[in-house]
């Protein structure tokens, strides 16, 4: 029917526009759908709601945090709801078994974050990463039980609640229990996910169990049950950070790290604890822009390239120019260096957090930057020439603008794969994000410096960015996402188009990305990023750029625009993976 029509027709008839018709038509709900184009010319029409929204990486996760705002709880009672129903229905990230960031920014302008990142286990070393020859071993690092770290998520989500929720705790955690216990209907995302990861579930009985049908895989619209999980969540729902950290779920826990050779016992479960720290703040262009502190190096590495960003004329430049390109890899170059550098466990090591995100610093590193030629990253040193990873964010706005930024992961996809015996869920990997050992930094990327080296009951440095921005006491945007080191920039690119090219927040999460973490020396770029003359231009400048083969990132968002004098909170969900929806009403 559409054969005949201009291309600019058939955009305005194609399904993105008349889902979100649908949206606006019937706004009590809305699950924004995935598309399986993503070029710089895909684009929706704006979702936009009055009163409350939840964005995450699953329609029906959002729909659980909906719920919970129209009973009227607020955001951190959303976010808390939504992340519980992201351990069941998105578990590739989603967890009870991992850790996580939380910002919240109050109604009257006040600020909080919560650290529940993951901890070293009591017995960590730093040299249980290297064989007995003294030799890196990767499988140590990352897989299997040695790489597991005390987990965070539930201590975390407690503390937020107990700090600022609203509603009792029972009520956030019974949707997560009801639909472990009776089930839902497998996407097309998770089928394909399992898939992906079938050849390591296959090593642990427990896994294999939970994520077939006894050994046949699931397909699309089968009823996915987890019963194990929703025990443990009950006995969450019922006793609260007890439910996980003591008790049958941390028998069941420790029995498993005995089995595996693991190193979490009962005194790291019952010692650890979630933080309540002060947001990292900065200010770009009158924006206020609100992230996490550290062990997140998210807070301070967008802080930093932003404030270093500010000092050039990327609107004039334009969005996808070369020369914009250039100086904001250059900036990216510079954190990422810093990141390195600085910035581990607040508790074990002094991060200069005033400096890193001092505008004197901004300045004297964009003074570094030249015009016409890219820096060298150098893994020796840290001066310039004067010139899943696997992860899940949510954004939550309630109808007084509180806001939530919370991001949480297991590391890689599914974590280390194991799932706990008689528990249900996954554990993480997060050992992995330790430098694994002293001054092994390698233009490959292997980062060896101190500050991030494991040490007993030490945080991991993470790049997770949950970011809040407001202007003028005004809530503007809410915003994270998943994808490792590419947390940081795809945070920053999202956070550049929305504030110095003015695009919608769908627009600016539809665009193509690109990303440089300092080592190794290149830029990765999506389909789509660079027209082949911006390209050469980069290369001609001394850039290395290669193609992603996959997507970068899945971000999160929601943006407060004025439409005839009312605010009004407009969704932005990435379309990139699929099986991500907003909520609201």
């Amino acid at each position: 029917m559409l054969k005949g029509l201009n291309s600019r027709m058939r955009r305005v008839l194609s399904a993105p526009f008349w889902a979100a018709t649908l949206c606006v038509t019937v706004p009590f709900l809305c699950v924004t759908l995935a598309s399986d184009r993503l070029d710089a010319q895909s684009h929706v029409f704006p979702v936009r709601y009055e009163s409350g929204v939840v964005v995450s990486e699953s329609s029906l996760a959002s729909t659980v945090g909906l719920t919970i705002l129209q009973r009227g709880g607020n955001a951190i009672d959303a976010a808390v709801a939504t992340a519980f129903a992201l351990a069941v229905v998105h578990p590739r990230a989603g967890n009870i078994g991992g850790g996580g960031f939380l910002v919240v920014r109050l109604s009257d302008g006040r600020t909080a974050t919560f650290d529940f990142r993951e901890r070293a286990p009591l017995a960590a070393t730093e040299r249980m990463f290297l064989d007995e020859d003294g030799q890196y071993d990767r499988a140590r690092h990352h897989w299997g039980a040695t790489s597991v770290g005390t987990p965070g998520s539930v201590a975390g989500l407690a503390l937020a609640h107990e700090r600022w929720g609203r509603r009792p705790w029972r009520e956030l955690v019974a949707p997560a229990v009801k639909l472990a216990r009776d089930g839902f209907s497998v996407t097309a995302p998770l089928a394909t996910s399992l898939r992906e990861v079938a050849t390591d579930l296959r090593k642990y009985p427990a896994s294999w169990s939970q994520f077939t049908k006894e050994g046949t895989f699931y397909e699309v619209g089968d009823r996915l049950a987890q019963p194990s999980l929703g025990r443990t969540l009950a006995r969450i729902r019922d006793r609260g950070v007890a439910g996980f950290y003591e008790g049958e779920t941390a028998d069941l826990l420790v029995a498993e790290m005995k089995r595996r050779n693991g190193l979490i016992t009962h005194a790291d479960l019952k010692s650890y604890e979630a933080v309540e720290r002060p947001a990292v703040t900065g200010n770009y262009r009158g924006y206020e822009i609100i992230g996490m502190g550290p062990p997140s190096s998210g807070g301070i590495a967008v802080v930093e390239m932003l404030h270093l960003l500010e000092r050039f004329p990327l609107r004039r430049w334009g969005s996808r120019s070369a020369r914009a390109t250039h100086v904001i890899v250059e900036a990216m170059r510079r954190a990422f260096a810093d990141r390195a550098r600085y910035i581990g466990d607040p508790d074990y090591v002094e991060v200069p957090l005033d400096r890193l995100t001092s505008k004197e610093h901004a300045q004297a590193r964009a003074q570094s930057i030249g015009l016409e030629r890219a820096s060298v990253s150098s893994p020796s040193r840290f001066t310039w020439p004067p010139e899943s990873s696997e992860t899940t964010h949510l954004s939550v706005v309630d109808r007084d603008h509180m806001a939530v930024a919370l991001t949480t992961t297991l590391e890689r996809s599914y974590g280390c794969r194991i799932v706990v015996p008689g528990a249900g869920f996954l554990l993480n990997n997060e050992m992995g994000d330790f430098n694994p050992e002293r001054g092994q930094t390698t233009v490959r990327g292997q980062i060896g410096t101190e500050p991030n080296l494991v040490a007993p009951q030490k945080r991991m440095v993470s790049s997770m960015s949950p970011t809040i921005v407001a202007r003028d006491g005004q809530l503007r945007l809410v915003v994270g996402s998943p994808g490792g080191r590419t947390i940081i920039n795809s945070v920053l690119l999202t956070i550049l188009r929305v504030v110095d090219f003015g695009m919608p927040v769908q627009e600016a999460i539809d665009a193509p990305r690109f990303h440089h973490q300092w080592l190794p020396d290149r830029i990765r770029v999506e389909r789509w990023c660079f027209s082949t003359d911006t390209r050469q231009f980069l290369e001609r400048m001394g850039h290395t750029v290669e193609l992603n083969p996959t997507s970068q990132g899945s971000v999160m968002a929601v943006s407060v625009v004025e439409v005839d004098g009312q605010p009004l909170l407009e969704a932005g969900v990435d379309r990139r993976r699929g099986g991500g929806g907003a909520a609201g009403y």
